[in-house]
């Protein structure tokens, strides 16, 4: 799966980068250095309240609770609300928060365009790292950038009206790719890096430390700029020719498509609004963690839907607790799909595994490819909801949850089941998007999100 640089930085010649009046579309992964924009914290507060969680996951309470740690948390302006006395609607108060915010210096461009390697630690365990940058941006077509999720209208509707209004990236969308060149060997010098950047060898600088705080979320947050010419180059030369594949943030990249057609739809040329705001991360090297995300079916109990699937898998009662029915899950998922059906107090656990051959050929779309129909979601909502359980394949006759905490609740509340399963691998992720086709939807979820707040990509500063 792989980055370049043009604007406020040094930048491979491209030719497939079309005159200011068309559309760029690079040929290879571009990343661009630029001018961040970030927290003065002396003026406006520890980080811990002015950050949040990336905004689709914030409800109407969470919003609230963001908006009473700081008056400058940055939820207003991911999820602004309407000001009738002053007669904007959200997207307009947003952009007037963000103008008042920059005037007052509670956020203040950094002075020169970087490349910026961002570290999300959980204390004794999990390191993420990569690289924050601007991503010149390309179609799916082209198969630089590949997507595994549909999109839907009204997500990206609404966030093309936010950042129209705002003139800013203000989330970054989450990348990942296969490395192990220049660009990940510039990602783990920081671990050599002094708090100045200078160099102990009188060599190449080292990136230099801007933040280290530990958010609300439980996890260190560090933050590096790479500023050094010829680094830059280094890591853009490797990045171009590789691809990546979009971890989270579909909605978001799918905006910053639709923006840049718009802009240059009207007429205005090259600008900022050919790349957009982006964490790409190496998956060899400080990648995420990967976790599925389990469904639960209301109404029918876990014996029930052990009896419907036995005519076509197999199927075996385990009598120990949950913890070794996963533990049993994750051994079988080593072999082929497999699936847990459990109640909602976690008992009556069945384990579904060898879904018959011919009989899933057939109820897989013949359209899909060989790695899509593979993959343990494409079973279950190809073959057992539908074809097994005799279920329509919706959210109402099948729910999701993150973790098997909320599955059991969920199921428990609507007298169903909970099914959980086995996370996605990375490569099947990929190998899936590489050929064009998307994933069934809530297929994996990746982590540690970028945290909101952190770095904004403001368009006037480019």
């Amino acid at each position: 799966m792989s980055a370049g640089i043009d604007q406020n930085g040094p930048a491979p010649e491209d030719p497939a980068t079309g005159p200011a009046s068309s559309v760029p579309r690079p040929s290879g992964l571009v990343l661009s250095p630029f001018r961040a924009l970030r927290y003065d914290t002396d003026r406006a507060g520890d980080l811990s309240a002015l950050t949040s969680p990336p905004y689709d996951v914030i409800d109407a309470d969470g919003v609230a609770a963001l908006e009473a740690t700081s008056e400058h948390n940055v939820v207003r302006l991911i999820l602004p609300r309407e000001d009738p006395e002053s007669g904007q609607d959200r997207y307009a108060r947003a952009a007037a928060t963000l103008a008042a915010w920059r005037a007052d210096g509670v956020l203040v461009p950094d002075e020169q365009a970087a490349l910026y390697v961002y570290e999300q630690a959980a204390p004794g365990g999990h390191v993420q790292r990569g690289l924050l940058g601007a991503l010149a941006l390309t179609p799916p077509e082209d198969e630089i950038v590949l997507p595994h999720e549909n999109t839907m209208a009204g997500p990206v509707s609404d966030r093309l009206a936010l950042y129209t209004a705002v003139d800013a990236d203000l989330e970054p969308i989450f990348l990942v790719y296969d490395g192990g060149g220049a660009a990940s060997r510039a990602v783990a010098s920081v671990d050599a890096a002094s708090p100045t950047g200078a160099p102990a060898d009188g060599g190449t600088p080292a990136p230099r430390l801007l933040v280290d705080a530990s958010l609300a979320d439980g996890l260190r947050h560090r933050l590096w700029a790479i500023t050094d010419r010829a680094l830059l180059a280094e890591v853009a030369a490797d990045l171009h020719p590789r691809k990546a594949l979009i971890a989270d943030g579909h909605h978001r990249y799918a905006t910053y498509l639709r923006r840049q057609a718009d802009r240059h739809g009207a007429g205005d040329g090259a600008g900022p609004w050919d790349s957009g705001l982006c964490l790409l991360v190496d998956a060899t090297a400080f990648g995420p963690e990967v976790h599925p995300i389990h469904r639960f079916v209301p109404g029918v109990d876990p014996d029930e839907l052990a009896q419907r699937t036995s005519v076509g898998a197999a199927v075996r009662q385990l009598s120990g607790d949950l913890d070794s029915a996963l533990a049993a899950l994750a051994e079988a998922g080593t072999r082929g799909p497999a699936f847990l059906l459990v109640a909602g107090d976690g008992s009556r656990l069945h384990l579904v595994t060898e879904p018959d051959p011919e009989r899933l050929a057939a109820a897989v779309p013949p359209e899909r490819s060989a790695a899509w129909a593979a993959l343990d979601v494409s079973v279950l909502h190809a073959y057992l909801v539908t074809s097994l359980w005799g279920l329509p394949d919706d959210t109402e006759h099948v729910g999701y949850e993150h973790d098997v905490e909320g599955a059991l609740t969920a199921a428990a509340r609507t007298g169903g089941t909970a099914v959980l399963l086995n996370p996605t691998p990375v490569e099947a992720v990929a190998q899936v998007a590489g050929s064009g086709e998307r994933m069934p939807r809530k297929s994996t979820l990746f982590t540690p999100k970028p945290s909101t707040g952190l770095v904004i990509r403001d368009h006037r500063d480019a």
